[in-house]
C-alpha cells in the first residue's frame, strides 16, 4: 500500500465490523512510521496472532506490535482510561515496549463510570445491541458539550465542575429509565485523580504530530474501529455506532486535513457477519449459519457474542466503496469457505418485483428486500498455506474475481488464516 505517492493510508471496515482490520493494520504497520486510531472506543476488538501469542487490542492501535512504530489515539476516540492501562499492562507483560511510543490526544473525550452505568441501564441501548461499555453516552456528552477531555485532567476545579454536570445528567437519565442506580461525583473524581499521573504524560496534540509526520514524508496509517455500515450517518441507523467510521471521519478523528489522505483500504470478509440487532439481508439461518459461525470462530473479541453470518453482499460492499472512496480491498477469512460445496454472492435486492443494486437508506425498505444470488462453485480444498494468487484453487480465484467485478474495487490483499504470515499481498505479486 505504501509507496512514493501513497504515504497516508486509511484502513476502514467495509461491512458491519469484525472484518479483520486489526490484522491488516498489523501487516501494513511493518512499513508505517505512525499508526493512529481515529474513532470508536473500547467496544472494538482487533485480534492479531503472532506465533503462539494472541493480542486483542481494544483502544491501542495494532501498530504497537511493531517496535519502531509510533502509535496514537486520536481526538475522535472516546477513551476508557481504565481499560487503556489494563491493555498497556497486558502488552508490557507480553514483552511489548510501550514507553515513548504511545500518544493520546489531549482532545480525546473520556468514557467514565457514569457513562457505563447509563449504557447498562438503557433498554433502548440493549435493543440496538450496544456493548454496554459507555461509548454512546460518552459521545452524547461530547455533542452535548458536557464531555470530559484528557486535557481537563490538568485543571482540577474545571474537571470537577464537568464531572458534576455529567453525573447530574446521567442520574436524570437513570431516573427516567426507572432505575434506582445512581452515579457519584466523589468516586469519579477519585478515579480520575488516580489515573491522571499516568495518563497526562501520554497526552499530546496528536493532530499536530500527525501533520508534522506527514509533512516530513512519513508513512502514516489511520485505523478505524467499526465497519462502514455502522457509521452514524451512513450505516443502518439506528442500529449503528455513535461515531463516523468511514474514511471521511479519519481526517476529523485524527486531526488532519482530508487533503492529506492518499489511499483508502477497505477490509471485507469473504462472507458477511454482524453482531447484535439490525438488518442483515443475506443472513444464513439454521445449520449452515451455525456451520459458518463455527468455521470462522465468529464470536465477538470484545463481548464474546455470537455473530450472525451471511453470504457475501456485493450491494453492501459497493456502497462502502462509494462512500469511502476505497482505492483497494483486502478480503479476509477466505479459508473459512474452504469446505463449502457452493457459494452465493448477493448481486442485488428484489423490492416489489424490481431489482435494486444500490444500498437503501430506508431501514423499512431494507428489511423487506429479497437478496438476488449468483451461485459459484466452491473449491473444497485448504487455502491456508497459499502465499500467492497462483497457489489458490481456480474456483477461489474466480470467486475473488467476481467480487472485484461486482464491487468495482481491486483486491490488494487476501487473508487465508489468523496468523500474521497467512496473507497474500497482490500488490507485491
Amino acid at each position: 500500500m505504501f509507496d512514493s505517492v501513497r504515504r497516508t493510508v486509511v484502513v476502514v471496515g467495509a461491512q458491519w465490523g469484525d472484518e479483520g482490520k486489526g490484522k491488516l493494520v498489523d501487516v501494513l504497520a511493518e512499513r508505517a512510521d505512525w499508526v493512529i486510531r481515529y474513532q470508536g472506543g473500547a467496544n472494538a476488538g482487533h485480534t492479531v496472532h503472532i506465533g503462539d501469542t494472541t493480542f486483542v487490542l481494544h483502544q491501542i492501535p495494532s501498530g504497537i506490535l511493531h517496535p519502531r512504530v509510533q502509535c496514537a489515539v486520536g481526538n475522535g476516540v472516546v477513551l476508557d482510561p481504565e481499560t487503556l492501562f489494563t491493555e498497556i499492562d497486558e502488552l508490557i507483560a507480553k514483552g511489548i515496549a510501550i514507553e515513548g511510543r504511545l500518544h493520546v490526544s489531549d482532545r480525546a473525550h473520556m468514557v467514565l463510570p457514569y457513562h457505563k452505568l447509563v449504557d447498562s441501564q438503557s433498554a433502548a441501548n440493549r435493543e440496538i445491541g450496544t456493548t454496554g461499555r459507555g461509548i454512546g453516552p460518552a459521545y452524547e456528552d461530547k455533542v452535548g458539550r458536557r464531555g470530559v477531555r484528557v486535557l481537563d485532567l490538568r485543571h482540577g476545579r474545571k474537571l470537577r465542575a464537568l464531572v458534576e454536570e455529567g453525573v447530574a445528567h446521567a442520574n436524570a437519565r437513570l431516573a427516567a429509565f426507572g432505575s434506582s442506580a445512581r452515579a457519584d461525583v466523589d468516586s469519579t473524581m477519585e478515579l480520575l485523580d488516580g489515573l491522571a499521573a499516568r495518563l497526562l504524560p501520554l497526552a499530546a496534540d496528536v493532530g499536530l504530530a500527525a501533520h508534522e509526520a506527514i509533512m516530513d514524508g512519513a508513512a502514516v496509517l489511520l485505523e478505524g474501529a467499526q465497519g462502514s455500515l455502522l457509521d452514524i450517518d451512513h450505516g443502518t441507523y439506528p442500529f449503528v455506532t455513535s461515531s463516523s467510521t468511514t474514511s471521511g471521519g479519519a481526517a476529523i478523528g485524527a486531526g488532519i486535513s482530508p487533503m492529506a489522505l492518499d489511499a483508502a483500504l477497505g477490509v471485507v470478509k469473504a462472507y458477511t457477519t454482524r453482531v447484535g440487532n439490525g438488518p442483515l439481508p443475506t443472513e444464513l439461518a439454521g445449520e449452515l449459519g451455525d456451520r459458518v459461525r463455527q468455521l470462522g470462530n465468529e464470536f465477538g473479541a470484545t463481548t464474546g457474542r455470537p455473530r450472525r453470518c451471511g453470504w457475501f453482499d456485493s450491494v453492501v460492499v459497493r456502497y462502502a466503496v462509494r462512500i469511502n472512496g476505497l482505492t483497494d480491498l483486502a478480503v479476509t477469512k477466505l479459508d473459512v469457505l474452504d469446505t463449502l460445496d457452493k457459494l452465493a454472492v448477493c448481486t442485488g435486492y428484489g423490492v416489489d418485483g424490481e431489482l435494486h443494486t444500490e444500498f437503501p437508506g430506508d431501514l423499512t425498505a431494507l428489511e423487506s428486500v429479497e437478496p438476488q444470488y449468483e451461485w459459484l462453485e466452491g473449491w473444497r480444498t485448504p487455502t491456508s498455506d497459499s502465499r500467492s494468487l497462483d497457489d489458490l484453487p481456480r474456483q477461489a480465484r474466480r470467486y475473488l474475481d467476481r467480487i472485484e467485478e461486482l464491487v468495482t474495487a481491486p483486491i490488494t490483499y487476501v487473508s487465508v488464516g489468523t496468523r500474521r504470515d497467512q496473507i497474500i499481498g497482490l500488490d507485491e505479486a
